[in-house]
Formats: C-alpha cells, structure tokens, sequence
C-alpha cells in the first residue's frame, strides 16, 4: 500500500487507503486501480468505487480473429453463431466464429462519422430466422444538425444490403456537435426496444439531460414501429415524452439486462473521472448534470460539485479516473462457469475488459482482462458457443474464450 501512494495528495491518500481497507476486510485483493484519483470526492457507501480485485481460476485466452475491421461499433451475435458488426462510417460486416469476414453490407441511410458519430449500436429481431430484420442505431445528419436516430431493416438473402431501411424514432433536438450520442440498443423481455442517447456534451445541451420535454441523456423505451411503449413511467404526464425511460444520463454508452432479475443496467461517461455504472428504473433521475464525481477536463469542478442530492440516484459503482466504459455484457455461457452472471465491460481510455461480480445490486469485486494489448475495447457480446467476442477501435475481432 505504501509504494502505491507515493507522491499523491493527502486527501486521495486517504481515499486510496479507505477503499483498500475495504477490500482487505471483503478478502479480497487490492484495487485494480492504482492511479491517483482526479478528485478527493467522499463516495456515498463503501464499495461504490474500487472495491477489491479478483483474479479469473480457469484458464483462458482472448484470441484475435481478425483486425481487418473498420472502426467496429456495435455487435451481436446472430441465430446460427455468426456475429453481426457495425463499422462506424456506415457499414455492416458478418464474421465467422473463426474471424472470417463477409462483404460489406450496404443499403443503409447515411450517417455523420465525424466526432463520436457513425453506425453505432445493432440488435438482430429475437425472430430473425423468420423475419430476417435488424435494428440499429446511428448519428442522422440533418439541416438542423446532428441526432441520435433508430432504424430497421431486412437483411438480403445473399446478406449484402440491408432492404427497406426505415428510420423509426429520433432523438429530438438536433445539435451541430459531433459528441455523446450514447447509441446502444436491447431487446427488452417483452420485445420492445431500450435505446440510449447522449446529452451531445457541450454545457448548452447538458440541461437537457435533465428536461422530461428532451430526448437528450435518456434511456428510451419504444416499440419496433417506434411508438412508446404502454406502461412507460411518464405516459399522460404535461410536458413529459412518452418514450422516456429514466432520465439525468451523460453519454450511456452499454445497456445489459442481467439474467437472473431481469434489471435492466447501464454504464455512462463522466467528465475526468466519475464513470458510472447504473440499475436502470422506470421514471428515475440519474443525476447528470446536477450530481456527479467527476470534474470537468480543465479541471474544474462541475456546476456546484455536488455527489449526492436527495431524489436523484446514486451510481451502483463508478470509477476516477475514467475507463470509458462501452459496451456490456451478462456471461451466461458454461465455458468459464466462475464467470456466470458476472458483467463484462469493454473500456476505451482503460484499454481493458472489466469484470464485475455483482451481488445483491452491488459490484463485490473487479478484474481487468487483456490489459496487454492496448486496444480500446468498443463492445462486447456472448456468441451461442458460450465464448465473449469483443471488437476494438482499431479493428480488431476476440474470442475470449477457456483455453
């Protein structure tokens, strides 16, 4: 612990050693974190940040299949265990499990790249052998500016283009930036779909993270025509849309459903530090801008710097300084059978998979994999065969996988 906190403030000193302490009492190891923090911040219960580590029992290895991809956004994993993948500048890709790529999938409307822009999230229908239709997300560039938009559309036959693309919602106003889109996409239990957007981060677009009358830094629950979903928490309330889901996001940037609750969960950017990870319910208030444990990047403080303020909920675990968390994923697999129900996060500035064991609504324990490669991980899902594959920015294609 000594040769940890060598040179660090006195105040991050005693957070370090606060949550070491911990982890030591939880039996665990130390923190995986070790750098200093970017603030002296007092969490709200122990273990809402660097809790104890754990390392993985079993053998295993993250394989490359290939690194002929395309700035990879979104995956998933298709019927007959193939992997479908967005490419940021506006194309698909189908992979083998082995790493074998298709042609590129053409057909769908244009997007802005530019930024954080591009083809971001994809989901498959839960009835694609019949139904063939894909659905995805993607920055819509318009006279007005920028927005987070919803599509679907059938995959050909021969799976070169995607026919009869339809844009079924949009995240409304647009804004001429190019940042913090959020754009992943899940099917919910019920079949609908959970959509997450970005407050499109500049100070002037921030308050509307924070307005029911936005579509800005929300999670959205639409059907697959786009229309709000009956039951959503601010039907038939003045001045509130009715696909709001919650409200007071950042930039969410990974949306999971665990498997054996059913909760729905989702990590967001902070500023400089204050990543968030979150259990998402109907009609609350998460906080951005008005709570936070981030600071700005000039390093300042956010507004008021305020951590907690009653009514507005409290992130199941964050991390300072940031990870970026992407996207996320529940392992259900009997590949690594330490690994079931454990969420698995792909992290950008991190430049590693997290691991998280959580237990009764709680992060008890991280890990952090493939911290070799330096590779900034975008997303991540599990394919039939009970392995993760994961794509990175500088396109590349894993299969983590017991050796």
């Amino acid at each position: 612990m000594i040769n940890r906190i060598i040179g660090l403030t006195a105040a991050a000193t005693l957070v370090l050693a606060s949550h070491s302490l911990f982890a030591q009492q939880a039996g665990l190891g130390a923190p995986v974190e070790t750098k200093e923090p970017n603030s002296n911040y007092k969490s709200a219960f122990a273990g809402q940040t660097r809790v104890g580590s754990v390392k993985t029992k079993a053998g295993y290895e993250g394989k490359v299949l290939t690194e002929a991809l395309k700035s990879p956004w979104g995956i998933t994993s298709l019927p007959d265990g193939r992997l479908l993948i967005t490419e940021k500048a506006g194309t698909m890709r189908i992979a083998t499990p082995e790493g074998k790529l298709s042609e590129t999938i053409t057909g769908l409307p244009a997007v802005n790249s530019a930024g954080q822009g591009g083809l971001l999230g994809v989901r498959v229908d839960p009835a694609f052998e019949k139904t063939r239709m894909v659905y995805w997300v993607f920055a819509e560039p318009s006279d007005n500016g920028n927005l987070t938009a919803v599509a679907k559309g059938k995959l050909s036959a021969d799976e070169k283009k995607i026919e009869n693309p339809t844009v079924i919602y949009r995240a409304t106003p647009a804004y001429k930036g190019t940042l913090h889109y959020g754009g992943r996409i899940l099917f919910d239990k019920q079949g609908n779909l959970i959509i997450s957007t970005g407050e499109r981060s500049d100070k002037v677009t921030r308050p509307q993270a924070q307005s029911l009358n936005s579509g800005l830094g929300k999670v959205i629950r639409i059907t697959t025509d786009g229309k709000p979903v009956s039951g959503n928490p601010f039907i038939g309330k003045d001045g509130a849309r009715p696909e709001l889901y919650s409200y007071g996001h950042r930039n969410v940037q990974g949306l999971a459903l665990h498997p054996v609750t059913g909760d729905l969960w989702e990590n967001e950017f902070g500023p400089r530090g204050g990543d968030e990870l979150n259990r998402v319910e109907p009609g609350k208030n998460y906080g951005w801008p008005t709570i936070t444990y981030g600071i700005e990047y000039s390093g300042q403080k956010v507004g008021e710097a305020i951590q907690q303020q009653a009514g507005l909920e409290q992130p199941v675990y964050y991390w300072d300084p940031s990870v970026s968390p992407s996207g996320m994923t529940f392992y259900t697999g009997d590949q690594m059978p330490e690994w079931k129900n454990n969420l698995f996060i792909g992290t950008l500035s991190g430049m590693h998979i997290a691991r998280l064991i959580i237990e009764n609504n709680r992060v008890v324990a991280e890990e952090r994999l493939l911290t070799e490669d330096y590779q900034r991980f975008r997303d991540i899902t599990q394919g039939k065969d009970g392995a993760l594959y994961t794509v990175t920015d500088q396109g590349r294609l894993y299969r983590i996988a017991k050796k």
